[in-house]
């Protein structure tokens, strides 16, 4: 194999540049992408200074000579920087130093461009500003999107009554809440839904943030706001805090935040006091905090993904949307409530859907859940030329999954030994209550509602299948 052609291979195919200096910061390799960041070619690289490339960097702001000073790397760090041709660039840089010998011989960066994503993430932010001054006086508050309400939570099974119930007597609260629920369960549906039902915050600014769309020194900056000459190309900027003041700031996917972001967080939820970055002035602002994951928190914790002090001051409220699998008795109104959207959107006269059809629907698992229900009634939508939709009209992976499915249940139905009729009921409904009571969190009246029997029935039949309510509660 040869390995110089296989490395001359891998490098020119790179989305991002690299950069080798000595220890005196000087260029001895330099492998520059299609899309131009440095502003210079390899062979005018080579030799320079990394100052002489990058005129507007000093000592103190170069990450080269910070890493050749303190011996230490600095990994997805964002610099705002004029490149060779003096054109604004922003990068993501990580600077490695190399030590040979325990002595340090040079530095190693590998950089890819930003300019594109934090150019659009300061629209964004300028936008929201604009938007929020001009509706500073308006009782109705519409910037940002916000349009979702308690009524366009559709659901009719108890654990949606519940969470429904649970979220409208916190919504005048000012109290951080932290939302579990898979991908696409509707969790800033639900978020919106308790801004708008607040008296007090819902004509102010709704902001949400995707805290895993943006590396973590850029999303501490759109967070924060930034104070001009912390770094090269730094402007005087509010954060999403100074721009959400008086309202909510949704932080979906939080536990994408690193370590030390989570703390900054925690520090605002305690003391309700921001700093910009590189600034030192504090600013207090008025923000409900409303976080959420996609995977349970408690795990995330264990997982050391999620820190545990913040996981105890956001899960105050905590708020679990069920998978649609657990809520399957609302697939029915979900999908004639699917079927009415897109019958005026893409202009279909669509009247209902076929038993045979909706039992499809209901076999299905949904691993994108609501989302999913959605998008494939609104494939069907596309497609269908009559007025029913029947089960050729359904998505072929959704058929399939299901057809396939039930082979396995048949084949384990075969391989079943026929014994008592009572035990085998005895045993299934045990594991019924069990899965009931731990979806409950061990919550007993909440168990008995998504059983449909009395609370006093339940407590008689945990004592007839001596049930240990701890064994369950801990079980996974």
């Amino acid at each position: 194999m040869d390995y110089k052609f296989l490395l001359e291979s891998i490098l020119k195919h790179l989305d991002e540049g690299i950069l080798v200096v000595d220890k005196n910061a000087n260029v001895t390799f330099y492998n520059e992408p299609a899309t131009n960041i440095a502003g210079i070619t390899p062979d005018r690289a080579i030799g320079k200074n990394i100052l002489d490339i990058f005129p507007d960097l000093t000592p103190e702001t170069s990450t080269f000579y910070q890493v050749l000073r303190t011996k230490q790397p600095i990994i997805d760090y964002v610099q705002t920087y004029m490149n060779f041709q003096g054109i604004k660039v922003s990068t993501l840089t990580s600077t490695i130093p190399l030590i040979k010998h325990g002595e340090i011989i040079g530095a190693l960066e590998i950089y890819r461009d930003l300019t594109q994503v934090k150019e659009l993430s300061e629209k964004v932010l300028n936008l929201q500003s604009e938007l929020f001054k001009k509706t500073r006086n308006v009782k109705s508050y519409q910037g940002n999107g916000v349009r979702y309400t308690f009524d366009d939570i559709i659901g009719e099974s108890p654990v949606i009554k519940e969470l429904k119930k649970r979220a409208q007597k916190i919504a005048d609260s000012d109290s951080p809440v932290l939302v579990y629920g898979e991908t696409g369960t509707g969790k800033e549906l639900l978020i919106q839904a308790i801004h708008n039902a607040g008296k007090a915050r819902r004509n102010k600014p709704f902001i949400a943030q995707n805290c895993a769309a943006l590396p973590n020194t850029l999303l501490d900056s759109i967070l924060f706001g930034t104070t001009a000459g912390s770094f090269t190309g730094a402007k005087d900027k509010p954060g999403l805090f100074e721009l959400a003041d008086g309202g909510t700031l949704f932080l979906d996917e939080i536990n994408s935040m690193d370590m030390e972001l989570q703390g900054k967080l925690l520090r605002v939820l305690q003391d309700g006091m921001i700093r910009r970055v590189g600034g030192t002035n504090t600013i207090i602002v008025d923000v409900r905090i409303i976080a959420s994951t996609n995977e349970p928190p408690s795990q995330l914790v264990e997982k050391n993904i999620l820190r545990k002090d913040l996981y105890y001051r956001l899960n105050v409220i905590p708020l679990n949307i069920p998978a649609l699998r657990d809520r399957k008795e609302d697939i029915s109104l979900l999908t004639n409530f699917f079927i009415d959207m897109y019958n005026d959107k893409v202009n279909k006269k669509v009247e209902k859907i076929s038993p045979a059809a909706l039992n499809i629907l209901h076999s299905y698992h949904w691993p994108g859940n609501v989302r999913e229900l959605k998008y494939a009634i609104e494939s069907v939508m596309n497609f269908i030329e009559g007025n029913v939709i029947d089960v050729d009209d359904l998505p072929n992976h959704i058929v399939s999954s299901t057809e396939t499915a039930r082979s396995k249940q048949q084949e384990a139905t075969e391989d079943i030994v026929i014994s008592s009729l009572v035990e085998n009921l005895n045993e299934y409904e045990k594991k019924l209550i069990q899965k009931a009571l731990k979806q409950a969190n061990g919550n007993g009246a909440k168990a008995a509602r998504m059983l449909k029997i009395p609370r006093q029935t339940l407590h008689n039949k945990i004592k007839k299948y001596n049930i240990d309510w701890e064994i369950i509660l801990h079980r996974g």
